[in-house]
């Protein structure tokens, strides 16, 4: 019986990855993606993000880390038609294969608006108040940072969800001290916290934490 119980929630947690199964398009995408060191969103954190685009009716969406177009297939099958995906990776490869893989799922090149550069120059520039919903999955240490440029960025009634909020294990295990780690651990406090936030941390995947920006 006690190895029943502690099997329970590994096999539970492999039960939801594998639910919905991705296709040929994502399967290539995410292959690409880790030919070159990429370690895009699993299976059941990006059918999450399709749950959200689509209960949002999103039609602006922006994606910190390209996923090499992992994340941003997911996201692009859960917006509207009309649509626009703004993704902004340092790493010019990845979002090539981004783009490859936008193209490999069926969207026109229209769909998507592709900036190379660093989050936090690129981040900026975007307008106030125009995003129904930003998407963090790339340097950890920065991802408080990317919580003040997403409050900003939402509007009311916004998403803003962090990739690999459980990040190996580690950021439930309070011994574990290294810069990532203590970075996402701080923005769980941060969300928690926050007045204007409705927080959720999901446990798929790496964990993906989540958080409604209120009226």
């Amino acid at each position: 019986m006690d190895e029943v119980q502690r099997r329970g929630p590994d096999l539970n947690l492999a039960y939801v990855e594998q639910f919905l199964p991705e296709d040929d398009a994502l399967l290539t995408a995410r292959r690409n993606g880790e030919e070159v060191g990429a370690a895009p969103i699993g299976p059941a954190g990006g059918a999450a993000l399709r749950f959200l685009a689509a209960m949002l009716d999103a039609r602006t969406i922006v994606e910190v880390g390209s996923g090499c177009g992992v994340s941003g297939t997911w996201l692009l099958r859960g917006m509207r038609r009309d649509g626009v995906l703004t993704s902004v990776d340092v790493e010019l490869e990845h979002q090539r294969l981004a783009k490859q893989a936008y193209a490999d799922a069926g969207f026109p090149s229209s769909r998507t608006r592709m900036i190379v550069g660093r989050a936090l120059d690129v981040l900026p520039r975007l307008t106030d108040g125009a995003y129904d919903m930003v998407f963090c999955d790339a340097l950890k240490q920065e991802y408080p940072d990317y919580l003040t440029a997403a409050l900003r960025l939402l509007r009311p009634g916004g998403v803003v969800a962090f990739d690999n909020a459980l990040w190996h294990d580690r950021v439930a295990d309070p011994a574990q001290r290294d810069a990532d780690t203590v970075a996402i651990r701080e923005v769980g406090r941060l969300v928690k916290e926050d007045e204007r936030l409705v927080p959720l941390l999901l446990p798929v995947g790496d964990g993906l934490l989540c958080a409604l920006k209120q009226e």
